[in-house]
């Protein structure tokens, strides 16, 4: 009964909540031992002494993952914050800053991510690639500061790719159409390719192209309305030449290319300058479910590539593995600012004909990075495992910033003054009323190691370290009416620590096993940029003008879990305590259109992570699932006045973090012979819940969600007051599939989002609100049709 074991795997998949591993089946004759490599060697993933999720090359088909928003749907604790196409942030365990947006450059992601062996996590935008011929996707919970350093303070996430096979002839395709509920239609082609290059070589290849249905519809000047503005598509490949240089030498030169390009973005606003109830001189309008005021079209990019080198070479009694990775990726992030911008023009007296004038932001990041790690394993059978390496990396990231807004200096002399525009502009651009050129040089050497003594048959301990020493160099230059002046001004930070952990594991008996484990993590610190203090009001200038850099954040993490299984039944859990010092918070910075990160002394996060699954026959599987969580400040900060700062309050929620997050899920297999010889039918259905949260600390506070804008415009006021409710609603999501699998042939019928449920994922205020007032939004009911074939 192959199609059984497969559909129990995936079942387990669909489930919000698995502690450990998925497809963690009492290990009967039809489950698959899954090896893993969460520790830097490889071991089956029920053996390895704390909370890790893989989800299979199986359970991505099958859930039709194509993203890593997809795979948290199936993974506890693993948190996604969708800013849009390629921009979503990570969180693992509640550990979360809150809401990291593009023009905060110098923040560090809190989750690390890796491909394989190199690293691509980079502060909001990790590459989000295709999924198609992975062999797994790791879910690492818990710091992971020994192993894999900074970045990881949370956890880690870790694509693991098919590698080429020596002597083996194989390819896949797959062919997918689907259809959005009042939006447009997507679909993809992928497949794969691995073919012997002699005795001792291999190449693989992997290709893709998907088209993202579009589902926001975008209002504009004069009654006009574009449908379904943010779609998109995602392209690229992976070569991989596998080389057995001899019996201990094994090669693997890999490049990776994607590109990622969306027409706009998931944002379904609440108010517009532009767009708002209150006009009288301007059509009065009230915006609705997934639609926005447009006056320039909107788009995102990322053109990503990765280079790779993984040698490995074994001795005797030690194996010895070299990782070399570059990357380069370019960036554009372009938005229609020009609500922000005719904000602005407001308070500064502007004509209206000037408040209208289109204005584009336009970010763009162009990263490269090289990394080089090189470590010793252990190989023998002795009472003691062993590893220990070192890590190298050095990252230049230039971030730039640029308003073109056609006509604006003339305004500007003609409001403010003759010449006004040109002393404000140095040397950038004409009409482009903030301009900005961030470099950043960013260079780390780490050492670390772990070793496991084997106590006896049923006891082990763990003990791991890690040395890191951290350098970064930031420069600034600004330009602009709109901005503060800064030209060629440097700010250091540096940083050295160590991190340990300590893990033990005790098997109890046949069915269970226990493990506990104390571990550190951290993430690096920075400066913060400038406020556009020309946009700023005196209140909110004197309140964030002095948060000037931030330190290192550092956690330390207690967990135990238990690990049981039997004929039929599994159950997986575990719970731990955070213990979080220096949490760096990121905050609006009101009316300053700028976002600054501060240090929190104190804050915690503790939780339950569990898992229940029953094969109840051959052909029917179900399971329960979910995480139980409290993420909050156990410290006060107040502004200079005694205030409390933006709801940093002891006993207020961390943001972007669910209380509960629930699921259940089955699986049924039957014979489906009248479709051919050995055809079998399956179907499989899913639930989701996932609870309220908040998406910035102030968001809890009492009356934050009442937003005056302050502006007369278009015949509004100002003072007319727009309520939104600022703690994003708790979801359910339902999915449904059904299909027939032929042995090398599998097609599949789905429906996403069965409800269609519009969810409020995350909370969009442009200049503190005074602005622009939106949500971001999940993909509508989407139904489709997969078909697979392998050779």
């Amino acid at each position: 009964m192959k199609q059984t074991r497969i559909l129990s795997s995936t079942a387990m998949a669909l489930v919000l909540g698995a502690t450990m591993s998925v497809p963690a089946l009492a290990q009967s004759d039809e489950t698959e031992v899954i090896v893993v490599t969460a520790t830097k060697r490889e071991q089956a993933i029920q053996d390895v002494p704390f909370s890790l999720n893989a989800q299979t090359e199986d359970d991505i088909q099958r859930t039709g993952a194509d993203s890593i928003e997809d795979i948290a749907r199936n993974v506890a604790s693993l948190s996604i914050q969708n800013l849009g196409p390629g921009q979503s942030q990570v969180s693992i365990r509640g550990v979360s800053a809150g809401q990291i947006v593009r023009d905060q450059p110098g923040v560090k992601e809190q989750v690390g991510v890796y491909l394989d062996e190199s690293v691509i996590s980079l502060s909001l935008f990790t590459p989000d690639f295709d999924l198609y011929d992975l062999n797994r996707v790791e879910t690492l919970r818990g710091p992971q500061g020994t192993l894999f350093g900074s970045g990881s303070i949370g956890g880690t996430v870790r694509y693991i790719t098919n590698q080429p096979a020596i002597g083996e002839h194989s390819a896949s395709a797959e062919a997918e159409l689907n259809t959005v509920a009042d939006g447009g239609e997507g679909g993809h082609l992928k497949g794969m390719v691995n073919v012997p290059m002699s005795d001792a070589a291999a190449l693989r290849l992997v290709g893709y192209h998907t088209n993202y249905a579009g589902y926001i519809d975008a209002l504009g000047e004069g009654g006009s309305r574009d449908e379904d503005v943010n779609s998109g598509s995602r392209t690229g490949f992976r070569a991989a030449l596998g080389l057995e240089l001899s019996d201990t030498v094994r090669i693997t030169p890999r490049i990776i290319y994607q590109e990622t390009e969306a027409d706009g973005f998931n944002r379904q606003e609440r108010f517009n300058l532009f767009a708002n109830p209150f006009t009288t001189t301007r059509p009065a309008i009230q915006l609705e479910e997934r639609e926005q005021y447009l006056l320039l079209g909107e788009e995102f990019s990322d053109e990503t590539m990765l280079a790779d080198v993984t040698a490995e070479f074994s001795f005797d009694g030690v194996d010895l593995t070299s990782v070399t990775s570059f990357t380069d990726r370019e960036i554009l992030v372009s938005r229609d600012a020009s609500a922000l911008t005719g904000s602005v023009s407001v308070d500064l007296g502007y004509p209206d004909a000037a408040v209208t004038l289109p204005s584009n932001l336009r970010d763009t990041t162009d990263v490269s990075q090289f990394t080089q790690e090189i470590r010793l394993a252990s190989t023998t059978d002795g009472d003691v495992d062993w590893i220990v390496g070192a890590f190298y990396s050095d990252v230049d990231r230039e971030y730039a910033q640029r308003l073109p807004t056609p006509g604006y200096d003339a305004f500007t002399d003609a409001t403010l003054g003759a010449g006004t525009a040109a002393a404000t502009n140095g040397s950038f651009p004409a009409d482009s009323p903030y301009s900005a050129d961030l470099d950043y040089s960013i260079e780390q050497i780490a050492i670390f190691g772990e070793a496991t003594w084997y106590a006896t048959d049923r006891f082990n301990l763990t003990f791991g370290g890690r040395w890191y020493d951290f350098d970064e160099v930031r420069t600034i230059s600004q330009g602009g009416l709109f901005s503060s002046g800064f030209d060629n001004v440097e700010d250091t930070t540096s940083s050295d620590g160590f991190n340990a952990r300590l893990i033990g594991s005790y098997e109890l008996n046949d069915t269970v096993t226990l493990n506990a484990q104390a571990s550190q993590g951290f993430r690096l610190g920075g400066v913060n940029d400038p406020l556009n203090s020309t946009l700023c009001t005196t209140e909110d200038e004197a309140i964030f003008g002095g948060f000037q850099d931030y330190d290192d954040e550092t956690l330390w993490n207690y967990e135990a879990g238990i690990k049981a299984q039997r004929n039929g039944w599994t159950f997986n859990a575990a719970v731990f305590h955070n213990e979080i010092d220096d949490l760096q918070v990121t905050l609006d910075a009101g009316s300053c259109s700028s976002r600054i990160t501060f240090n929190v002394p104190e804050a915690h996060s503790t939780g339950v992570e569990f898992e229940y699954s029953y094969q109840m026959t051959d052909n029917l599987f179900v399971a329960f699932a979910g995480t139980i969580l409290e993420a909050e400040f156990d410290t006060t900060v107040v502004d200079g006045t005694g205030a409390v700062l933006a709801g940093i309050e002891s006993g207020n929620r961390l943001a972007s973090t669910p209380e509960v997050m629930l699921s259940a899920s089955m699986a049924y297999t039957f014979d489906a012979s009248w479709a051919g010889s050995g055809a079998e039918g399956f179907f499989t259905a899913s639930y989701q819940h996932v609870g309220g949260q908040f998406t910035q600390p102030s968001d809890q506070v009492d009356g934050a969600g009442t937003f005056v804008s302050g502006l007369p415009f278009g015949g509004a006021s100002g003072a007319d007051g727009t309520w939104v409710d600022l703690e994003l609603d708790p979801y359910g999501l339902g999915f449904l599939s059904a299909g027939l699998d032929w042995g090398d042939t599998q097609l599949t019928l789905f429906v996403d989002n069965v409800m269609d449920e519009n969810v409020n994922t995350s909370f969009d205020r442009e200049r503190g609100g005074r602005a622009r007032l939106g949500f971001r939004t999940n993909q509508p009911r989407t139904i489709g049709i997969n078909i697979r074939k392998q050779y």
